[in-house]
């Protein structure tokens, strides 16, 4: 323990990288769009290694997804030498760490992002980990990868267990030796403040782990107060663990600028809601508007990254926000979810909880409806987002979402990479088939398991442009085709497997279909 009871010690970055020892496992806080993401202190770590050579042979924890893409986050960590081992819910806003999992340079492993938050909670707590149903059945269980994305990652994360008759996954305790968290000021105790941060996230989580384990916990924030200046509400890591404080001046709220209270305050009273963004026709368009059509109103519903989130802009559209309860993990209620690099943001929150809790939340059943990405699904109806190819993604929060919404909506384009449609009123052509089929014989990645679903009660729909599936015991059954398309030529010939076809099946509403 570096601070005392009179407060943390105060550090500059680069003194706070020089503590980090040899083969720790750090853990950290953050999300995309920029959302805690404490990037002075990891560009620190990353210049000391560049300088020195140290640290070295890092283990990194993390549960939802750190970066820019390009530079930032975990992309600061992605050397090969400064990491052995990353075990992360969600990897794509850091291509090159992606890279360094694909090359077989460092062990790979990814979890739930729900999970790893209450992983780090319990093993703060110093319980034995964490037992669970979420991750049954896909990539995460033992019986298929146990949650590794390589061939290089040897030892067993998660395990098997029955308790009472039942069978769960036993996600085993992490020892954590550096806390990394951020927020937007401390006191001169060293209690940290999210008054103005876009969310909480999983800081109590990481601080607590690192404090169980007989680690440190290292917090940046854009300023100090005199102690009594901070409202105590919204105090995310008190003090008494917190070990070092990093200033950053010039630390942003997010990606988009320095400190928008859109992003962390409530709507004030008769603000109209934002204009709707504009929507594309197309086939992600099409996609969207027929998503929509299975939000009914009073319903609690999530949206995903990508194509999914697009339902978002469908309910704004046709002024249907307020008719919803619009969640997402990153621990935002209500409010209008922004999209596309600043996804995990909400202008205007009814609520703003912990990412922790709100997983919590989730698996109380609370959840109507949920509307995830789809990147390939097979004959069983198990889908894939967590590993497309090479290419190292994980599954955010998907897993903990899809296990725990009654009615489950997947969203993709039929084929991918070079797909184009026409949309006119009411109608569908294909100009251009995708080079990539999505429905294909067995997924290479199980995220979801549809037949855990089934065993669950869950309904699970398919939405693509041109045709959309539902999960029954026969598997994904063919019960909608759009207005323009043929079957045979348009469908069925891009599939690896033959589906089986409703007796009836509809035309999908012409509705959707909007030039």
């Amino acid at each position: 323990m570096t601070g005392t009871h009179a407060g943390p010690a105060m550090m500059s970055a680069a003194e706070a990288a020089a503590t980090v020892p040899d083969g720790a496992t750090l853990a950290m806080t953050g999300s995309g769009g920029g959302i805690l993401e404490a990037d002075d202190v990891l560009a620190a770590i990353e210049q000391r290694f560049l300088d020195t050579g140290h640290p070295r042979n890092l283990t990194v924890v993390h549960g939802l997804g750190i970066g820019d893409g390009q530079k930032t986050g975990l992309n600061r960590l992605a050397h090969e030498g400064l990491v052995r081992r990353v075990v992360g819910g969600h990897w794509s806003w850091s291509p090159a760490m992606q890279a360094l999992a694909a090359s077989g340079a460092i062990e790979a492993y990814s979890l739930p992002a729900g999970i790893i938050a209450a992983l780090l909670r319990e093993s703060g707590a110093r319980r034995p980990g964490v037992f669970s149903q979420v991750g049954l059945g896909t990539f995460v269980d033992p019986r298929r990868q146990g949650g590794r994305l390589n061939d290089v990652s040897p030892d067993d994360l998660v395990t098997l267990a029955e308790i009472d008759g039942v069978e769960y996954l036993h996600y085993r305790p992490v020892h954590v030796d550096i806390g990394l968290v951020r927020g937007s000021s401390m006191d001169e105790l060293g209690n940290v403040s999210c008054a103005e941060e876009a969310a909480s996230l999983d800081s109590q989580a990481v601080a607590a782990a690192a404090r169980g384990c007989g680690g440190r916990i290292i917090a940046q924030v854009k300023r100090r107060v005199a102690v009594g200046a901070q409202d105590p509400r919204t105090v995310s890591v008190p003090g008494p663990l917190v070990d070092i404080g990093v200033l950053s001046p010039g630390q942003w709220q997010t990606y988009a600028g320095e400190f928008d209270a859109a992003f962390s305050q409530a709507a004030p009273a008769g603000l109209a809601r934002p204009a709707p963004r504009t929507a594309v026709p197309g086939p992600r368009d099409v996609v969207a508007r027929r998503a929509a059509l299975e939000v009914p109103s009073g319903c609690v519903l999530n949206v995903g990254f990508g194509m999914s989130a697009g339902v978002v802009d469908v309910l704004a559209e046709q002024h249907r926000l307020d008719d919803v309860h619009l969640v997402i993990e990153q621990g935002a209620v209500g409010g209008v979810p922004e999209t596309g690099e600043l996804f995990g943001l909400s202008r205007h929150p009814a609520a703003l909880v912990s990412s922790l809790s709100q997983f919590d939340f989730f698996a109380t059943g609370m959840l109507d409806v949920a509307v995830l990405g789809m990147a390939e699904a097979d004959r069983y109806g198990n889908v894939n987002v967590s590993k497309v190819g090479p290419s190292v993604v994980g599954p955010g929060g998907f897993i903990d979402i899809a296990h725990a919404a009654s009615t489950v909506v997947f969203c993709g384009t039929f084929t991918a990479r070079g797909l184009r449609a026409e949309v006119t009123p009411g109608a569908l052509r294909i100009a251009a088939e995708g080079q990539v089929r999505k429905f294909v014989h067995e997924v290479s990645h199980v995220t979801f398991d549809a037949a855990a679903a089934r065993s669950r009660g869950q309904r699970a729909l398919y939405v693509t442009e041109r045709a959309v599936f539902e999960l029954r015991d026969e598997g994904p059954v063919l019960i909608e085709i759009a207005p323009g398309i043929d079957l045979n030529r348009d469908v069925l010939n891009h599939m690896d497997f033959e589906p089986v076809l409703d007796p009836s099946p509809r035309r999908m509403p012409a509705g959707v279909f909007t030039a």
